[in-house]
């Protein structure tokens, strides 16, 4: 894959242009230096505007994936054809799929123990050959010097190549800048709401949802409560923002 990038608000979002070439850069990554790939949408964008060192913390990631369809549409409008979306639920499964005969080996961190139960029962049965190394549920709170310690040691153990990494945003993308060095081998993701996706807890919006830039109005129909705030907030500062952009008023690159 390509390694440029499209500058959205400051962020340095790689130009990704198909799924199977994004997980083909992926395997490649594996074996180098350790990483970790943020998945990003107008949610952390935004909140990268609004914080500095977050926006350090993706832009320093091997690649910043377009999760969010405004996100490639935005990329387009300032002059960038060769990107599309990569929706990141969609990316782990396929990744799962694909990986069964590459020999990639997986790591699950997040989610509650009944969640991570629940999708590797159906890891399994959807992907059969899939190699599972090791999965944790880690506690709801901040974590300490020496749970960090634990996550990473088990995590090592493990010897797996890819650390799927469920906190949500923005917890997931400053957890793996602070920690990927600590890795012996391997590429951490945050996945964010992924592990709910496959497991079933939450439900893929329909395609012309998706296709429309319609897919937050599906997950705050089936959140509402959680989410009403972030989208209502997020999304009008995001459009306020893109045309501050568009036309010139305000750089986002300091």
């Amino acid at each position: 894959m390509t390694s440029a990038f499209s500058e959205i608000l400051g962020v340095r979002i790689s130009n990704a242009r198909s799924y199977r070439e994004v997980y083909e850069t992926l395997k490649s990554a594996i074996y180098l230096s350790p990483s970790y790939i943020t998945v990003n949408n107008v949610h952390t964008v935004v909140k990268s505007v609004l914080n500095k060192e977050y926006k350090e913390v993706l832009n320093n990631s091997f690649l910043s994936l377009p999760d969010g369809k405004p996100l490639s549409l935005v990329a387009k409008l300032k002059g960038e054809k060769n990107i599309n979306r990569i929706f990141g639920p969609s990316f782990f499964e396929k990744t799962l799929d694909w990986g069964q005969t590459d020999g990639i080996k997986h790591y699950f961190f997040g989610a509650s123990v009944e969640t991570l139960e629940k999708m590797n029962n159906l890891i399994m049965y959807r992907f059969p050959s899939t190699i599972i190394s090791g999965s944790f549920s880690p506690p709801y709170r901040e974590f300490t010097f020496e749970d960090n310690e634990l996550f990473l040691k088990r995590m090592n153990e493990s010897s797996a190549d890819i650390f799927w990494i469920g906190l949500g945003a923005p917890k997931q993308e400053i957890w793996m800048y602070e920690n990927y060095k600590k890795l012996d081998h391997g590429v951490m993701i945050g996945i964010g709401a992924g592990f709910n996706y496959l497991a079933g807890n939450t439900k893929h919006a329909p395609e012309w949802m998706k296709n429309a830039s319609l897919e937050w109005l599906f997950r705050l129909i089936q959140e509402p409560g959680r989410l009403w705030k972030r989208y209502l907030v997020t999304n009008n500062l995001f459009i306020f923002f893109v045309i501050l952009e568009l036309l010139g008023l305000r750089k986002f690159n300091k």
